[in-house]
């Protein structure tokens, strides 16, 4: 039998049930649907699943999702002879006890929230979105709550946090059961504020459930994951989705899908900028191989800030994380003599000891975009006459299309190109390192092909020249590599101290 409808609020509340303990189906459903017992029996639920590998019983929800491989409506009538009684599927498989929704992702996350009482009503959300600089943003807002006493947890590429404590991640937004988990330890610390990266698969996902967002900020666009959404304007549209769902917007206009967005969303949004006049804006900036200062304008008053960090997009970043907060209800005049004691962000822009007449800087930078911005950062810090030297290379089963773009990127910003493998997965390394050669210009010839990441690290080393910067691009924060054998450690701050202990 079918349970109508998609909305609606069936009878109960699991707000004083434990998590770990069985909640009553109808408990779980709220939000999803509205039953009744000649619709459906109000069992005990101990699992739910949307795995058809998983492990299951009469007591397990499954929820039927339809991937890029596999959709597992198939698998229902299987699961059914498992002993599963109850399905959430998007249209009739066929056995007598299945709610029908619109939309199965967008169910198995308002269920996971549900099974965890609904954590995100009890915290202040804050999301950033875009290619490049979320992982900075992200963290500088963390770390300037913290400075404040206020308690916050953090979700992102590097990792995650409630309050102090650190967890590994393995997605940049995670998987739904992950997530409201994630939320409910924060909210059992005692949080105010989950401020986390929102990305274009974990959003186009659904995994986020009925998340609203105190502030939501936008930083760019550019090409990267394509492999993912097919094209630029999936890609966008993505984004997009996080504003839907947002009480309050920081754009930035200075990039073109920004200037675009802030056309086409409806909440309460504002401009920034570090070019022109914006709601929040910068104007005197000036940058150093070690900090940046500028001074921020919102409507009332501008302040002067000083940053430990390189670069334009750093300014921006920074500005990002002051507007947030200040849409979040914490003025500029508290978190501003903050800023300047915020250390960098690992993998990103960061400088690793050599204690030789030259510098080693590794960085995140995975994208064509993200490629020139680290370069022309380098070259606005290090000064004239100074080498720039930039290795890297691109992710298998990736978005392929990026690859002679980020040759061409890396050509223009840097003196010479070491072009070697990133995480291959099951491609060869070296048919990804043609693709990217194929980017260069005709008769280029400032560049070496290392196919081992290792190797072409010592080589670089290795070859130095006084006041030399070598850029290892791509890594970043990751202390693996990811081969077609699986994967291995591999940190690149080690790599460069084993390279310079040898020679």
């Amino acid at each position: 039998m079918r349970a109508a409808g998609e909305h609606g609020r069936p009878q109960g509340d699991i707000s004083h049930t434990k998590v770990g303990v069985n909640l009553k189906l109808y408990d779980l459903l709220n939000g999803i649907c509205t039953v009744t017992p000649e619709d459906i029996p109000n069992i005990e639920i101990d699992k739910i699943s949307s795995d058809s590998r998983d492990e299951v019983s009469e007591s397990t929800l499954f929820v039927a999702l339809k991937g890029a491989k596999f959709d597992a409506h198939d698998a229902v009538p299987e699961m059914n002879k498992k002993g599963v009684q109850v399905f959430v599927v998007e249209h009739d498989c066929g056995v007598e006890h299945q709610i029908v929704v619109r939309d199965s992702r967008l169910a198995l996350s308002t269920l996971w929230a549900n099974w965890y009482h609904n954590p995100e009503r009890k915290l202040k959300l804050i999301g950033i979105t875009g290619t490049n600089g979320k992982t900075t943003t992200t963290t500088v807002i963390k770390r300037l709550l913290d400075a404040l006493g206020i308690k916050a947890g953090l979700i992102g590429t590097c990792g995650n946090e409630v309050c102090d404590r650190h967890i590994h991640t393995e997605n940049t937004t995670p998987m739904p059961n992950e997530f409201f988990e994630l939320l409910s330890e924060m909210v059992d610390a005692g949080c105010e504020y989950a401020v986390m990266e929102a990305s274009s698969q974990g959003l186009e996902q659904e995994r986020l459930g009925k998340c609203i967002f105190e502030v939501s900020a936008f930083l760019n666009l550019t090409q990267d994951h394509l492999d993912v959404h097919g094209t630029m304007e999936n890609y966008y549209q993505a984004k997009k989705l996080l504003f839907q769902r947002s009480k309050n917007a920081v754009i930035d206009i200075d990039d073109p899908y920004g200037e675009r967005l802030f056309g086409e969303i409806d909440c309460p949004k504002y401009t920034l900028s570090i070019k022109k006049e914006a709601d929040f804006y910068a104007d005197m900036i000036k940058l150093s191989a070690h900090k940046s200062t500028y001074w921020y304008s919102n409507a009332l008053k501008s302040y002067k800030v000083e940053i430990p960090l390189p670069g334009s997009y750093n300014v921006s970043n920074t500005m990002t994380a002051i507007a947030v907060l200040e849409l979040a209800g914490i003025g500029a005049e508290k978190t501003i003599p903050l800023i300047s004691k915020i250390n960098g962000v690992r993998g990103r822009c960061e400088v690793v000891p050599t204690g030789r007449d030259f510098t080693v800087i590794i960085d995140y930078a995975h994208s064509p975009d993200a490629i020139t911005n680290i370069l022309k950062n380098v070259r606005e810090s290090a000064g004239e006459g100074r080498r720039i030297v930039c290795l890297f290379g691109c992710g298998g089963n990736r978005d392929a299309k990026k690859r002679p773009l980020m040759a061409q990127a890396a050509e223009q910003g840097a003196d010479f190109l070491v072009v070697t493998s990133d995480n291959p997965r099951n491609e060869d390394p070296h048919a990804i390192i043609m693709d990217i050669i194929a980017g260069l210009s005709d008769g280029y010839k400032e560049y070496i092909e290392i196919d081992n990441r290792r190797d072409a690290i010592f080589w670089a080393i290795k070859n130095a020249r006084k006041d030399d910067v070598i850029v290892l691009c791509g890594k970043g924060h990751e202390d693996y590599q990811i081969l077609s054998t699986g994967k291995i450690h591999f940190d690149e701050r080690e790599v460069v101290a084993e390279a310079l202990q040898e020679g």
